[in-house]
C-alpha cells in the first residue's frame, strides 16, 4: 500500500514536470527549435493535425526553421497556420519550402517572457505540492483505516517530501536554463 501511494506520487510529479518542459518549449526565444511549431494546427483533409505531422519541420539556420509540407498543396494553409498561430511568426513561401524568420526579441519583450516562465514554472510546483497533499491524505487514510501505523505514515510522509524537494528543485533548474536562454542575446 506504502510503496503504492509513493509509487504514484511519483508519477503523478514526473507528469507535472514534463508538462512544464511542454510548456516552455511553446516560450520562443530568439533562438529557432523545431518544437516552436509542435501546437501549430494546420487543417488537413477536413481535421485538424499538428504542422509536424503534415510537414517535414527542420532548422535552415539558428534564426530560421524551414517547413516542407509533405504535399505541394497544403504550402499555403501551412503557411496560413503558422501566420495564425500566436506565435508572431511571419513566414514566408519559397518555393515548395516555407521559411519562418525568428524576430529578435526586445529587452522589454524578454523580461515578460520571463514573468510568463517563472508563472508556469510556479504553477508546476503548485501541482507538486498538491500532489504531495493527496499523498498525504491518502497515508492518513491508510491510518485511520489501520493498514499502517503512525510511524510507517511518518516514514511515508518524509520520503513524499524529499520526492517534493527533488522536483521542486527540478523545476528551479528548467526556469534557471530557461531564463538564461532567453536573455541570451
Amino acid at each position: 500500500m506504502l510503496n503504492e501511494v509513493k509509487k504514484n506520487a511519483d508519477q503523478k510529479m514526473q507528469k507535472s514536470l514534463e508538462s512544464l518542459r511542454g510548456n516552455l518549449g511553446k516560450i520562443r526565444t530568439g533562438r529557432a527549435h523545431t518544437g516552436l511549431l509542435d501546437h501549430v494546427m494546420v487543417e488537413y483533409y477536413g481535421s485538424m493535425m499538428a504542422v509536424n505531422q503534415v510537414a517535414n519541420v527542420t532548422l535552415g539556420d539558428a534564426r530560421t526553421i524551414n517547413v516542407q509540407p509533405y504535399e505541394k498543396s497544403m504550402i499555403s494553409k501551412v503557411e496560413k497556420a503558422i501566420r495564425d498561430g500566436d506565435l508572431g511568426l511571419n513566414p514566408a513561401t519559397n518555393g515548395d519550402v516555407i521559411r519562418v524568420p525568428m524576430p529578435m526579441l526586445t529587452e522589454e519583450r524578454r523580461r515578460e517572457l520571463i514573468k510568463v516562465v517563472k508563472t508556469e514554472g510556479e504553477d508546476a510546483k503548485v501541482a507538486v505540492r498538491n500532489v504531495r497533499r493527496d499523498a498525504n491524505d491518502a497515508l492518513k487514510k491508510l491510518v485511520k483505516d489501520k493498514e499502517i501505523s503512525e510511524d510507517d505514515e511518518r516514514r511515508a510522509q518524509d520520503e513524499i517530501q524529499k520526492l517534493t524537494d527533488k522536483f521542486v528543485t527540478e523545476i528551479d533548474k528548467l526556469l534557471q536554463v530557461k531564463e538564461t536562454e532567453m536573455m541570451a542575446v
